[in-house]
């Protein structure tokens, strides 16, 4: 049976991840103070010890999910050979790494800059983000076509009937009348702490590209499937500009799923903290086996397999 990775992205997050991983395992110990040299504060206490409020902050919760899935990766690469990988956004990075596209070290400073860039954006000019559930996804891009009141857009398609809105704070909170007005069954504004995969992110893009054209990329070894188009890419370049339009574009998550499953692939394993990614894969796809690994009983449970 072909097997996918998935990553999961930024809301996954829970205080005290990674603790029996690092209290079981010599490499995970490694990882963290491979990746403590390079941030300078202890990442580990953040992700043990909280606070909540604190792991939540974008520039700490994305280091904080990508150390937790590098580890379990590096565990289970002479375990399971995937064919594919992908990652919800933040999870993208994740993913490449799985891929052998980036090392540990160039993919964390990625993602720590990342991380502080859209926090830094989210205070410059104030976003937010809504769930909507229930609207086929025309419907919710339509109503963001049509607004006139600020930024609007469609940020992420995580599964059929399910698009998350982002834009300027005023704009998004003004909408949502309209969505349940057109008859979303749920329309819920998010805790996050800006408009991600929206224009408003544009100042944090052009940042954020002059550092990934810096850094080396190599040709995947598996094929990633881009949150940007959700295609399959392999080439260093091609890898290299998903990640630069991913922080202004849409994660366009659904239609990943559905890549993956016209080429096969039939076992979806989330790598990461809770089981978000799992719920999506259950709503959009049929007949295909979905597994989840987070915790130590989790990762020695797929090590017997």
């Amino acid at each position: 049976m072909s097997t996918a990775f998935l990553f999961s992205g930024q809301g996954s997050q829970y205080v005290g991840m990674t603790k029996d991983l690092v209290e079981t395992r010599d490499h995970a110990r490694a990882l963290f103070a491979q990746a403590e040299a390079i941030l300078g504060y202890s990442l580990y206490d953040i992700c043990v010890n909280g606070p909540a409020e604190r792991l939540k902050e974008t520039r700490y919760t994305q280091p904080a999910l990508f150390v937790h899935e590098a580890i379990l990766v590096d565990a289970l690469r002479e375990r399971i050979r995937p064919v594919a990988v992908a990652g919800h956004s933040l999870g993208e990075y994740s993913a490449m790494y799985a891929a052998g596209v980036l090392s540990f070290d160039d993919a964390l400073r990625l993602v720590t800059l990342r991380g502080t860039l859209m926090f830094e954006a989210g205070t410059v000019r104030p976003g937010t983000m809504a769930a909507i559930v229930g609207l086929p996804d025309e419907t919710v891009e339509k109503i963001c076509s049509e607004w006139t009141g600020g930024v609007l857009v469609a940020a992420n398609y995580n599964a059929p009937g399910q698009v998350v809105i982002s834009g300027e704070a005023d704009a998004v909170r003004a909408s949502l009348d309209a969505y349940k007005a057109a008859g979303a069954r749920m329309v819920t504004e998010l805790p996050v702490s800006g408009a991600f995969h929206s224009p408003l992110m544009k100042p944090a893009q052009e940042t954020l590209a002059q550092a990934i054209h810096a850094t080396t990329f190599r040709d995947a070894a598996i094929d990633v499937v881009c949150n940007v188009d959700a295609m399959m890419h392999r080439k260093a370049q091609q890898l290299q500009e998903a990640l630069i339009a991913q922080l202004v574009s849409p994660v366009r998550w659904t239609q990943s799923l559905e890549t993956m499953f016209a080429a096969g692939v039939r076992e979806y394993v989330e790598l990461g903290p809770g089981k978000v990614l799992q719920g999506l894969v259950k709503r959009t796809l049929k007949d295909v086996t979905i597994r989840g690994v987070d915790t130590e009983q989790d990762l020695s449970a797929m090590e017997q397999v």
